[in-house]
C-alpha cells in the first residue's frame, strides 16, 4: 500500500508490502528498525514469537519515547517479558500489524516524536 510521501529529510515510510518497506531512498526486505534519522537493516530479531530481551538492545540504543512494532500482515503479540522491558524503561510500546505500524510511525514522526518502528516482514517468518 502506498502512503503519502513527506518532504522532510526524516525516514518517512513511503510504502509497505508484506515482504518489504519502502523509504524515499531505498526498499528494505528484512526485519528492521526505523528511527527519524537512522535505519538499522537486518535487525537480528527473527520473528515475533521468538523475540527475546536481548533483541531489544539496538531499539533501546536509539533512545525512543515510543516504539511501534509492526508484526507482519497480522497482529501478533510478543511475550509479556518484551512489554515489561519497555515498561521498565518508561518507553511507550504498541503492537500492530505492519500497515497500522507504518501509518502510526509516520504520524508520530510528523509530530516530531522520538519514535522507533520495529518492523517484521514476511520473508523473515514474522508469523503472517
Amino acid at each position: 500500500m502506498k502512503l503519502t510521501l513527506a518532504s522532510r529529510s526524516q525516514n518517512y515510510i513511503k510504502a509497505y508490502q508484506a515482504d518489504s518497506i519502502e523509504l524515499a531512498a531505498n526498499r528494505i526486505y528484512s526485519n528492521c528498525l526505523i528511527a527519524p534519522e537512522r535505519i538499522i537493516i537486518d535487525w537480528t530479531a527473527r520473528d515475533v514469537a521468538s523475540l527475546v530481551s536481548a533483541d531489544l538492545a539496538p531499539v533501546f540504543e536509539l533512545q525512543p519515547e515510543v516504539v511501534i512494532m509492526g508484526t507482519g500482515m497480522k497482529q501478533r503479540f510478543p511475550a509479556a517479558t518484551i512489554s515489561a522491558a519497555f515498561l521498565a524503561r518508561a518507553i511507550g510500546f504498541e503492537v500492530m500489524d505492519l500497515g497500522a505500524a507504518c501509518r502510526t510511525f509516520n504520524v508520530l514522526l510528523s509530530e516530531d516524536r522520538r519514535v522507533v518502528a520495529a518492523l517484521f516482514v514476511n520473508n523473515h517468518k514474522s508469523g503472517s
